[in-house]
């Protein structure tokens, strides 16, 4: 192997290096070092100046390896791997020595032992650039499709985006129609526009988009490939009814004997065993209730069948598979609301409901067509209690994170019932007011003082039904006293969670999910819309609790990464990635069960391990865990770590 001609290149990083590290001293020690043809020093390397000294040395002194001493390799190792590239050196023979992170922070106090430090990382790397070898970059071909799976706001908002940028989307929901929780809402804050005015069109553009492929009431059933290559199978649940032949004249809803209640109305109504959720729900098409159906349950009834004029009902129906090879994926599963049954210090109770079920009881759409009953009675409410926080940073009795939306929808609540019910009174117990995007603080004074909707700084203990009324015993912390409401109906504002099956579809991605089940971002600063699996993105409440705004804002992220995405006409992937020799592995398979990636396989035929190039992310573990160490990482062989070791210890043995 021919030895490289290395240059050394010290940053001061202003003080940020020059303040604890002789920088001086360093490149003296370095530039005798065996190897180095060239070494100086220069106040920013990142600077233009500074990469023009970089651009000169590799020139003037012919030189074909690199070594940046400066900052993190995240902040600038792309930026002078480019840079040494443009000089004809390959990329890979540039590497970084981290002396401010890992030298000179650590070591402000002590000039000597951080100048020593300093010298010693830069013979370490010096020490692995002599073995890496060249390498280019992998080449991936992309398929410019995009899957999306979950179709509420989010899911819709994303796929509209990527839709209108002339690519394909296939959007995946699980409901029998898509809009999510939003359809259910009454209205939204702080302006309190009424939800259908803005969801229907939203839901009528991606029904009607010719490049959106809609699969409603299906599920992703599995998951293979990488980035720009993903095989997606979908299964298509039967909803026993012939979309073709049936023209929506409802004559099955009325006959069906079955009555269950509504999730749509969250149980205030009741629905047959064949419905169709509301009367604007996307796509226009009944399905069948297989759980309630007579017909599936062991009965003869066949009363939908019977009266339907075109016969498309179809109890023979079955679920199909459908494929799918798209290039990306957003998850935009959505969100659930904690169970209150659990918590018992609340009444299980027909007029104890959670936020969801007041806005369908204020919602002109809603079972009461907008008029403020309770569910118990039907009466009009007089006093209504709110309560914040149920279950909601309270580790012990439900989750310790904020749920964020809560504090404003109980506002815009308590605002619609004061103007549903004027007369009435509305309290609402709340542990701190988080009023915190533009116009929210506005929005709660307004109704604090024009509302005259009263708020009480504490929690409940209790609540339990007394004859007619519902007692609800609390404290306010800012007066110290007890408090004893006796209310008509009681709305607990009940945390935020993800939607049921998003750790299993986070499972089939082999994406992570967090302890409570929300996905997990790359980097909750740097990279909020992607997953450490390249290709898969996230939006909405899949994530973490939004609004509708926040929820819109990720959406559009996501889907603007993806149209950056599809802006190349290829994939370029980093090609420090593992690698097997054939003539020492034994096909234990133990690497293909470390990797995180799954980007390992073992060869049938030759019983040998197998890299997906494209796959794999360079993570290294499969290298650890080879006890032939037939496994080795591009430019991190053992080797290399052995010289870092001997290097970075000499002064020590």
């Amino acid at each position: 192997m021919r030895e490289k001609r290395i240059g050394v290149f010290v940053c001061h990083c202003g003080l940020n290096i020059a303040g604890s590290v002789d920088v001086a001293r360093v490149v003296d020690e370095i530039k005798d070092y065996p190897g180095v043809v060239h070494a100086e020093h220069y106040i920013y390397m990142c600077s233009d100046p500074g990469q023009e000294l970089v651009r000169k040395a590799i020139r003037e002194k012919n030189l074909d390896g690199i070594v940046m001493s400066n900052c993190s390799p995240s902040l600038h190792q792309t930026t002078f791997r480019n840079l040494v590239s443009s000089e004809g050196v390959n990329p890979y023979y540039c590497e970084v020595a981290n002396i401010r992170e890992q030298c000179s922070w650590p070591h402000a106090g002590d000039k000597e032992t951080a100048t020593r430090k300093a010298v010693a990382i830069i013979k370490a790397v010096i020490e692995k650039l002599r073995r890496n070898i060249s390498l280019i970059p992998l080449v991936v071909p992309l398929t410019k499709r995009v899957l999306v799976i979950g179709a509420g706001v989010a899911g819709m908002q994303a796929a509209l985006d990527i839709a209108d940028g002339g690519y394909e989307v296939v959007l995946v929901e699980k409901s029998p129609y898509i809009g999510g929780h939003a359809t259910q809402l009454s209205g939204t804050f702080p302006t309190v526009d009424r939800v259908p005015c803005l969801v229907a069109p939203l839901m009528a553009k991606v029904a009607s988009h010719p490049n959106i492929k809609l699969y409603a009431y299906s599920e992703v059933e599995d998951v293979s490939g990488y980035v720009g290559n993903f095989r997606i199978s979908i299964r298509k649940k039967a909803s026993y009814v012939n979309e073709e032949k049936c023209n929506l004249c409802g004559l099955c809803f009325g006959n069906c004997p079955v009555k269950v209640p509504s999730e749509f109305d969250r149980g205030l109504s009741q629905r047959g065993a064949i419905y169709i959720p509301f009367p604007e729900a996307l796509p226009q098409r009944p399905v069948i209730d297989t759980e309630n159906c007579l017909h599936f349950n062991g009965g003869d009834c066949r009363a939908c069948e019977q009266i339907c004029p075109e016969g498309a009902i179809n109890f023979a129906q079955q679920d199909s598979i459908a494929e799918e090879k798209v290039g990306a994926i957003i998850v935009a599963t959505g969100y659930e609301l904690f169970p209150s049954d659990g918590i018992a210090e609340y009444a299980s109770d027909p007029d104890v409901i959670d936020g969801l079920q007041m806005e369908r009881i204020l919602s002109p759409s809603g079972p009461t067509a907008g008029e403020v009953r309770r569910p118990s009675d039907g009466k009009v409410p007089e006093q209504v209690v709110f309560i914040q926080c149920v279950g909601s940073r309270d580790p012990e009795h439900g989750v310790s994170y904020c749920s964020r939306v809560c504090c404003m929808y109980v506002a815009k609540q308590a605002l619609l019932y004061k103007q549903a019910v004027p007369a009435g009174q509305a309290y609402i117990f709340y542990m701190d007011i988080r009023s915190d995007a533009k116009g929210y603080e506005e929005f709660v004074k307004k109704v604090v003082d024009e509302e005259k909707v009263l708020y009480l700084r504490g929690r409940v203990s209790k609540v339990f039904r007394d004859g007619d009324k519902l007692k609800v015993w609390g404290v306010d912390t800012l007066t110290g006293k007890s408090i004893e409401i006796l209310a008509d109906l009681v709305v607990l504002a009940t945390a935020m969670v993800p939607n049921a099956g998003a750790k299993e579809l986070a499972r089939k991605l082999n994406i992570i999910s967090d302890q409570y089940g929300f996905i997990t971002e790359a980097h909750i600063k740097l990279r909020p819309v992607e997953t450490l699996t390249a290709g898969i993105y996230l939006a909405g409440t899949a994530q973490w609790p939004r609004d509708l705004p926040d929820t819109i804002s990720s959406a559009s992220g996501a889907a603007s990464k993806i149209l950056s995405l599809f802006s190349r006409k290829e994939l370029l992937h980093d090609p420090m990635v593992a690698a097997v020799d054939d003539e020492v592995c034994s096909g234990c398979g133990q690497c293909v069960s470390i990797c995180s990636f799954q980007a390992i396989e073992l060869d049938p035929r030759k019983k040998v391990a197998r890299v997906n190039e494209a796959v794999c992310d360079g993570c290294g573990a499969c290298a650890v865990t080879c006890p032939s160490k037939a496994m080795r990482h591009k430019n991190w062989t053992a080797r290399q770590f052995f010289e870092i070791i001997d290097v970075a210890t000499a002064e020590y043995v």
